[in-house]
């Protein structure tokens, strides 16, 4: 197809999409914002067991607009996320943040809709700090513009900031504008067989010194504790704490395969053979300082992230409670993940937000989306 006629082809599936979401909003009817369905699951499923009808966003896709040079790319909301990764990679770039892409067909859309970030998150930062620019149909079917494509462009950058996580409840995102790095010129993964406590020492000390420390992972696997933790940046730094952290090295081979099957939730751990079929599927956010939580009798070790910053818990629906009361009073917060397959009472297991945050969000809702027709059963949550 030619350029004309591609062009022409977006500029219609965008009017398309527009003239639905105002006829829904005229309708009083409400909409399921959809790319690849990769995430439907989190968060206890309400949107895949919804009948509202589907808004698909696969068919407006396609790269806007990049220049390596300017580190920057702006892309359709429906562009498969494996395509613009291919893209960046062709440049020796990519997007450091680590989306988790949980199975195939993931759209950038729904990568920043849901504001999901991968192992490296904890030194890099998230999705959100690499939104430039976004473009979103808000309730009313308006098309809208914030951002731009350079990171001192402020204006309305707080609200594209805000799209990231907001899992569509708040617009309809068409385009986005993204930061990227190069690919750091060397990386390299030390394993350390050592129990939880340790594990979180040891990362507590080796975060206070010059190391080019970019994830980490702890886990129990088949009986064994261990702590990966990668390293990433200049050659001669990377060498250099390899020698100085006093762990094993694993080969590229391997490293590379672990941090894929974490960034993707592939890993053993997650399996859903692990978990018991009335089981969840927790993450709970906390400081990277706190020692290691009292978790309900029964449950298992959690698998351990971002220093420590991010622990994933597989438990009992009704352990939830608890599990929310802990993070709480590490100072974190807590979600559900992924609900048991046949949930009896997902509402029960999940709190109501605090006030002050249910009055914000109330209010971010009614300003984006009046008449309340995104994603019904979902509730925003950036991380």
């Amino acid at each position: 197809m030619d350029r004309g006629r591609y062009h022409a082809c977006m500029e219609s599936a965008l009017s398309q999409i527009i003239e639905q979401v105002r006829a829904s909003a005229q309708q009083g009817h409400a909409l399921r914002v959809c790319g690849g369905g990769t995430k439907n699951h989190i968060g206890g499923a309400e949107v895949a067991r919804c009948d509202a009808p589907l808004l698909d966003m696969r068919a407006y896709a396609g790269v806007v607009d990049y220049e390596p040079s300017e580190l920057v790319v702006t892309v359709r909301a429906g562009t498969p996320l494996a395509e613009l990764e291919a893209l960046l990679a062709q440049h020796g770039q990519c997007l450091p943040f680590e989306p988790p892409r949980l199975m195939a067909g993931g759209t950038v859309g729904g990568m920043v809709a849901a504001g999901l970030s991968g192992p490296s998150r904890a030194n890099v930062g998230a999705v959100r700090d690499y939104v430039l620019g976004i473009e979103i149909i808000n309730g009313q079917g308006e098309l809208l513009r914030f951002g731009g494509q350079v990171m001192k462009n402020v204006a309305g950058y707080d609200v594209s900031r805000l799209m990231a996580g907001s899992w569509g409840t708040l617009g309809v995102i068409t385009e986005v504008s993204l930061k990227v790095l190069p690919v750091p010129p060397a990386q390299a993964t030390l394993r350390l067989e050592i129990g939880l406590p340790q594990a979180l020492e040891h990362l507590h000390a080796w975060g206070g010194q010059p190391l080019p420390l970019n994830a980490s992972c702890w886990l129990e696997d088949a009986g064994t504790h261990e702590l990966y933790v990668r390293l990433r940046g200049a050659r001669a730094a990377v060498n250099a704490a390899c020698e100085s952290m006093g762990a094993e090295r694993l080969d590229d081979g391997r490293s590379a395969a672990f941090w894929e099957a974490c960034r993707d939730q592939t890993l053993p751990w997650f399996e859903d053979r692990v978990r018991q079929p009335h089981w969840a599927l927790w993450r709970l956010s906390v400081p990277q300082t706190t020692p290691v939580l009292t978790l309900p009798a029964g449950v298992p070790a959690p698998l351990v992230e971002w220093h420590g910053a991010q622990r994933w818990v597989q438990a009992p629906l009704d352990c939830g409670p608890a599990l929310y009361a802990a993070a709480q009073q590490a100072g974190g917060s807590a979600m559900l993940f992924a609900a048991p397959e046949h949930p009896e009472d997902v509402s029960a297991a999940t709190p109501s937000a605090p006030p002050a945050l249910a009055a914000i969000a109330k209010r971010l809702k009614q300003a984006f989306d009046p008449s309340g027709i995104f994603q019904p059963g979902r509730m925003g949550a950036g991380v």
